[in-house]
């Protein structure tokens, strides 16, 4: 009977205070806990200068990562987990390779362009019909413009400044990277007064800024979630690229340089505009508390006034 009343009386405050009763079921779940895992508690049993707590230690503290993946099992589950970054490590060993087994072009031969080998014949019909190399000119001038218009438009009229401050970013760098390394015309370069820009003025072939714009803008279209407008100027942007190929206007690492000129233009001027709305952001809360302050200063300054 006593051993009854005690657990009785014991049992009372545990239903009576439910903090007693969580701090209670908790240290009852630690006791479970160290009597299922004993070894958790080796490292506090041995003496702190054991040998073997020393080596428990490091194994446990030195085990490298790429451990986990040395079976086969685990390189497969990688493999299936990431295909996009397993198929560039497969992409970088293959180059490592042709780079190592490729002969350099001798400084007294034209550069190996693989694009100018694939529009070879297009270059050809159109050194033999300049009237339609320069409808092709004129046609794709009038892509640059609608490129043009469609960023002004959206800074002007919608109150969008992104695009706009990506096509500056890329134009003052393309600018910067053009003068730095003036390349050389192809010799089967092919001009036109209708190209833009107008009188073939221009020397800065490393990036193409027709490509560069047109990505731009693209990824504008986008973001309004305008896909049939971004759809159709990717589309126009690669006749462009075949086309500058074709006319020996651009190489080809131009052109896929402009691409991704047009990727990282665009992400810094989302990264600018952030850092500036958080910039406004912090000045806006300082002028709500300093206007809070002379508020609350005028209370007293009046209330001691009418005192």
């Amino acid at each position: 009977m006593e051993e009854i009343s005690s657990n009785v009386e014991r049992l009372i405050p545990l239903s009576l205070d439910p903090g007693l009763r969580s701090r209670h079921s908790s240290k009852a779940k630690r006791e479970e806990e160290a009597q299922l895992h004993p070894s958790d508690k080796m490292e506090g049993i041995l003496p702190s200068n054991s040998n073997e707590n020393e080596r428990l230690k490091g194994n446990h503290k030195t085990s490298p990562a790429f451990v986990n993946y040395l079976s086969v099992e685990a390189v497969v589950g990688l493999v299936r987990r990431h295909p996009v970054s397993f198929m560039f490590s497969v992409a970088l060993l293959f180059f490592m390779g042709v780079e190592y087994t490729i002969p350099m072009v001798p400084s007294d031969s034209p550069p190996l362009d693989l694009g100018f080998r694939f529009t070879e014949s297009l270059n050809t019909g159109l050194a033999a019909r300049p009237n339609l190399n320069s409808l092709l000119a004129a046609l794709n001038t009038l892509f640059v413009a609608m490129q043009s218009t469609y960023i002004f438009w959206s800074l002007l009229v919608e109150g969008r400044p992104r695009a706009t401050i990506a096509s500056l970013f890329m134009f003052t760098c393309r600018g910067i990277l053009g003068s730095s390394t003036q390349l050389p015309l192809p010799k089967e370069f092919l001009g036109s007064g209708a190209d833009f820009p107008v009188g073939n003025v221009s020397f800065f072939l490393f990036f193409s800024g027709h490509v560069a714009g047109s990505m731009i803008a693209s990824l504008d279209m986008r973001r309004m979630k305008r896909y049939k407008m971004a759809w159709s100027f990717d589309a126009l942007n690669i006749l462009q690229a075949i086309r500058l190929l074709a006319s020996r206007g651009h190489y080809t690492i131009d052109l896929a340089t402009g691409l991704g000129a047009g990727f990282l233009f665009d992400i810094l001027a989302g990264q600018y505009l952030e850092c500036k709305g958080q910039k406004r952001h912090m000045l806006a809360e300082e002028d709500a508390i300093f206007c809070r302050c002379c508020c609350n200063c005028k209370q007293t300054q009046h209330s001691i006034a009418t005192s």
